[in-house]
């Protein structure tokens, strides 16, 4: 099927090859108040790239390395923390990168992006068989330009794209419903728990700004730690391995899951619905729902209500901020940091609503969290069926020349068709 595939080099297919840069730390005034996005490596694994975490001046653009970069790009991590190395991205904004990422800006007269973005990802390994380097191993740009691409005629990359797009567009509008989803939850736990405007708060007492018949409890009365010791094998055979990694920060849902015989040692059982929270580091804000029964290790708490009808309170409080602030301040270690459960983080001190206020939020977010819950399996459905068409397309084992392809809505809006001259 690849017969008629030119051979080229990733270079060959661009207008130009872009590094990237970080401006000094130290100088306030190339970061206070930027407005030009600024990527991290860490942030190249989102794949698809609409926001940035951080945000750089025009004063620091212009004096460091850092380049603007226009959207519809290729970004290559090159190196950062863990396995970042190899990891590719398009962004959907114009931004600059840092130093760590080799920016390609695809030539549409020579190649469609969205197929280099998706051939570069199916060849991962081949990418990462490139790394340089003693124990932090890293890719270069000289490498990744001679990078070898095999490429078909126009009209055979854009269904190819077509067809993964699609399917990376469901992807994405489950995350956003996801998101909108989780926002919801938040902002109605703020505006019963924080500001205080729950129903009928107007016929409410107050003292001290607090409503008076709300007690302040310590976590332990209304929760515990439901972590159930195991050792690895065949008993666990119908769960899922969970570790810390896989958690995502500050989202309910975690990243993914691994196979039981993944699960070595210091492992404990959680059930499904019950709530995560990422003991080791808490900082990073690891606190998830369960979407299904599995096994962790200790580096994580299984936490259960114990009143049903507290649930979704108790959950929302451990995901705010000012839990995992509390987690954080009283930390054993230095190297790993990490918090205990008993006569630690049960201590935490709550406020507790009255019963009749609980069962009413319960009644409105509890459906909230399990919609969420429930989209775990759709996303991981979707993504599984995406990696397994990946490869096949990709090197054109399965073959879309003759099938009429409906372009899906994200690629109607695109730059003038690709010369058919390249591919003569």
């Amino acid at each position: 099927m690849m017969k008629n595939w030119a051979n080229k080099k990733l270079q060959d297919l661009c207008t130009s090859v872009i590094s990237g840069g970080t401006p000094l730390r130290t100088v306030a005034d190339y970061y206070k108040n930027g407005k030009i996005p600024w990527l991290k490596t860490s942030e190249v694994k989102k794949t698809l790239i609409y926001e940035t975490e951080e945000k750089i001046t025009e004063k620091g653009l212009q004096e460091s390395s850092a380049k603007l970069i226009p959207e519809n790009s290729i970004i290559v991590a090159m190196y950062g923390d863990g396995n970042t190395a190899g990891h590719v991205a398009i962004n959907k904004i114009p931004l600059s990168t840092n130093q760590a990422c080799c920016n390609f800006i695809i030539d549409s007269n020579e190649a469609y992006y969205k197929f280099i973005y998706y051939y570069l990802k199916g060849n991962y390994n081949n990418l990462i068989n490139l790394k340089l380097g003693g124990s932090q191993q890293n890719l270069n740009a000289t490498n990744l330009k001679k990078f070898p691409i095999k490429i078909p005629k126009p009209e055979t990359q854009k269904k190819i794209a077509a067809v993964l797009s699609a399917y990376d567009d469901l992807i994405e509008n489950n995350k956003r419903r996801i998101a909108i989803l989780e926002n919801m939850a938040e902002e109605i736990y703020r505006e019963w728990f924080v500001r205080f405007r729950f129903p009928g708060h107007e016929k409410v007492k107050f003292e001290k700004g607090v409503p008076a018949n709300w007690n302040v409890i310590e976590l332990k009365n209304i929760a515990y730690e439901a972590s159930k010791s195991t050792k690895p094998g065949e008993h666990l055979s119908n769960r899922f391995y969970l570790p810390l990694d896989l958690l995502n920060t500050k989202r309910i849902l975690p990243a993914g899951h691994l196979d039981y015989t993944e699960a070595k040692s210091s492992l404990a059982t959680f059930e499904e619905g019950d709530i995560l929270f990422g003991a080791m580091r808490p900082y990073l804000h690891k606190v998830a729902i369960a979407p299904f029964k599995g096994i962790t290790r200790t580096t994580c708490f299984v936490i259960r209500p114990y009143d049903e009808e507290d649930y979704a309170y108790v959950f929302l409080t451990l995901f705010q901020a000012f839990s995992v602030d509390y987690a954080t301040m009283i930390c054993n270690g230095s190297d790993r940091p990490y918090v205990v459960w008993n006569k630690a983080m049960e201590r935490m001190q709550v406020l507790y609503p009255e019963k009749a206020v609980l069962k009413s939020f319960e009644k409105i977010v509890r459906p909230i969290l399990n919609a969420i819950k429930k989209k775990y399996f759709i996303l991981k459905h979707l993504e599984k069926t995406r990696a397994l068409l990946l490869p096949r397309l990709i090197s054109g084992k399965h073959s879309v020349e003759d099938l009429d392809i409906q372009f899906p809505p994200s690629m109607l809006d695109e730059p003038p068709e690709i010369r058919e001259a390249a591919y003569a």
